[in-house]
């Protein structure tokens, strides 16, 4: 499977919240980072971070670029999601995968938000 194949599964996991098929894409010491927000390492730490407690459903993520080039991947999109009280997270993001193996061996995560959610 394509490096781009296993971010476009990845990101179906996130749309299903399909913790196992988010999680077969990965290496056992993946490390995730989303700089001002968290920094987490192995799989575990990641699957924790799947869900959003204030989320209420799955989220509708975009993909408007996949760039490849050796062994990196680099996902462009925006993911809204409905929480809890009828509140709108509205973000875009880009994503940037090192694989190793066919693997995501890590991922940093830029995230901006449109609107903020309200508090």
């Amino acid at each position: 499977m394509s490096n781009k194949k296993v971010v476009e599964t990845y990101i179906d996991g996130f749309r299903a919240t399909d913790h196992t098929k988010i999680l077969s894409c990965l290496t056992d010491d993946v490390v995730w980072d989303m700089p001002g927000f968290f920094h987490h390492e192995g799989k575990e730490a990641f699957d924790k971070e799947i869900e959003n407690p204030n989320a209420d459903g799955n989220p509708n993520i975009t993909i408007a670029r996949l760039v490849e080039e050796d062994n990196i991947v680099v996902a462009e999109g925006a993911v809204t999601a409905k929480l809890k009280e009828g509140k709108l997270l509205d973000a875009v993001f880009c994503d940037v995968f090192h694989f190793r193996n066919g693997k995501i061996s890590k991922l940093t995560t830029y995230l901006m938000f449109n609107k903020q959610p309200e508090q």
